[in-house]
């Protein structure tokens, strides 16, 4: 069952929240969110977060939400972020995009102990070694949705895959493909204002797929998603968090991804999932204590 975010007092003056995107990518669950916030008395607009004309002082929040492009000029995107944050309260915070925009976050996490999917990296001058697995997968360190990633049980085409990687100054991981997601699939577990609030069986997106849907989040897998969020310095702070999760062949939860800078919060399959974003988000305005 999803949590309940408690009940925020709509603001007592004027406030001004942005929702940060990107340009020429559709995000669905912009306009629900925009939609909910104008229900709750609070002007939000959207705002593409590398448009040289947003004045991102006039806003008491911004939101970072479908910056999806940020792959591409990651560099670029951390200034942004550093610049707005001097000016306003961005969501997430500065110091969660730095780390989590760069997947070697996953190596930090499996030095404090969170069991993440076993990863081979190869930085720039590196070879691959080891990665003994009848079939691999091998992607950049900055990347999203499948880009630059590919899925081979052909070692020498993931040698050469990870090579064009690192020849490209790029940090490759190479990992084992788990046949599992095709059936089970990964489990998501999102939390709103640092809560959990819903879970969504999510399809392979390397290969056939079936619809995303909600699940019941087994006991391990909660456990496991709040050892996760533990090791995050800024857990407090976080307006939302996507906790990615599969089965190894033994049967026991991994990470597999931390979602914390754009990650889509499959919002309808909470039944107010709008409306509890705008919530935990509300919490963060000045004048609510955040």
């Amino acid at each position: 069952m999803s949590t309940p975010l408690p009940s925020v007092p709509a603001p007592t003056g004027p406030a001004r929240v942005a929702y940060a995107t990107c340009r020429g990518i559709e995000d669905v669950e912009m306009r629900p969110v925009l939609a909910a916030f104008a229900r709750a008395g609070v002007s939000a607009e959207a705002a593409v977060w590398d448009d040289p004309a947003v004045d991102w002082s006039g806003y008491e929040l911004v939101l970072v939400r479908s910056v999806w492009d940020y792959i591409l000029y990651r560099d670029a995107f951390l200034d942004w972020a550093r610049r707005t944050a001097a000016l306003t309260r961005l969501a997430n915070p500065v110091p969660v995009l730095e780390r989590n925009t760069d997947k070697t976050y996953l190596r930090d996490l499996a030095g404090a102990g969170v069991p993440i999917v076993p990863t081979v990296w190869v930085a720039p001058g590196g070879e691959l070694a080891g990665a003994d697995w009848p079939e691999l997968v091998v992607k950049p360190t900055v990347s999203s949705g499948a880009r630059d990633t590919l899925r081979t049980t052909d070692r020498a085409e993931a040698l050469a895959h990870t090579a064009a990687l690192t020849a490209a100054g790029r940090t490759a991981m190479v990992q084992p493909y788990l046949p599992m997601v095709e059936d089970e699939g990964e489990t998501s577990l999102l939390y709103l204002g640092g809560e959990f609030s819903h879970a969504v069986r999510r399809g392979p997106m390397l290969g056939g797929g079936f619809a995303d849907v909600a699940r019941e989040p087994a006991d391990d897998q909660l456990a496991l998603a709040e050892q996760v969020l533990a090791a995050v310095p800024e857990r407090a702070e976080l307006l939302y968090a996507r906790v990615d999760l599969v089965r190894l062949p033994d049967g026991s939860p991994a990470l597999i991804e931390l979602e914390l800078t754009e990650p889509r919060l499959f919002l309808g399959l909470r039944p107010d999932g709008p409306e509890a974003l705008v919530a935990a988000a509300l919490r963060l305005l000045p004048e609510n204590g955040g």
